[in-house]
């Protein structure tokens, strides 16, 4: 019981990790004693982060561009080149598009769609055989999707695309914990309410009042609150969860 949340020692892939909430959940587990690998599409932040990062544990940059079938090739190459196990996939990564209903691009939807939902597909697919080379019914490999709480409601704003493909990464979170049970490999979902990042910079500047009027613990989401929750899931304490999605949110889905 001394270390139900204990995750020292175990390799994680953190995609987005670069920056938001993709470095404060790869720094929480760099600090809990996790070789962290962190992927982004550009370089030289991904690189930035991971040396930054480094200063608290193991943190190593793996640049890629998800959005491509080559680039998850290679993101997985490269992983593979490093390790042979991989205990914690922690799918992150996302992009945005808002623009009015009328005039929503289908090159946005493509984006977006891809990047949230289809790219977590084919690259969890890809790490199958390393997640499961470490997983055991003890101590499963665990499988983190970043969702939103805008998978769950109507959002605010118009960003069509995005409440779909949070919507249904939710949607195949449940159906891959469920084909992949068997294989000793949880697979859980995170929906963050508002948290400090480049994607809410806008719209906490301009309504930022506004969003913590709606959120029954009156604050915007702090680095601790994201981290813990992936830290819960990846530890003995989530090791029977699986197929589930948590909102990380303040109470702003349960209390509505």
């Amino acid at each position: 019981m001394k270390n139900l949340f204990s995750i020292e020692g175990k390799v994680a892939l953190v995609t987005g990790g670069s920056r938001g909430i993709g470095e404060m959940i790869a720094r929480g587990f760099v600090e809990n004693g996790v070789r962290t690998y962190i992927a982004a599409r550009k370089a030289e932040a991904c690189d930035a982060t991971a040396e930054r990062l480094a200063e608290y544990g193991e943190c190593i940059s793996l640049p890629a561009d998800l959005s491509t079938k080559e680039g998850i090739e290679g993101l997985c190459s490269g992983l593979e080149e490093r390790e042979q196990k991989l205990h914690i996939l922690v799918n992150n990564a996302g992009a945005n598009w808002a623009v009015p209903f009328r005039e929503y691009p289908e090159s946005g939807w493509d984006k977006v769609t891809t990047v949230n939902l289809k790219s977590i597909f084919f690259l969890t697919q890809r790490m199958h055989s390393m997640l499961m080379a470490t997983a055991t019914k003890e101590d499963p490999a665990r499988v983190i999707n970043i969702a939103s709480i805008d998978g769950m409601r109507a959002a605010m704003l118009e960003i069509y695309a995005y409440t779909a493909s949070k919507a249904g990464l939710i949607g195949l979170t449940k159906h891959m914990a469920k084909h992949l049970a068997n294989d000793n490999i949880t697979v859980n979902a995170i929906s963050p309410g508002p948290f400090e990042s480049k994607m809410m910079a806008a719209t906490l500047r301009d309504f930022g009042e506004e969003i913590v009027a709606t959120v029954p613990r009156a604050r915007i989401g702090e680095p601790e609150d994201i981290a813990g929750a992936c830290i819960y899931l990846a530890s003995r304490a989530g090791a029977w969860i699986t197929g589930v999605n948590i909102p990380v949110d303040g109470g702003m889905i349960s209390c509505s």
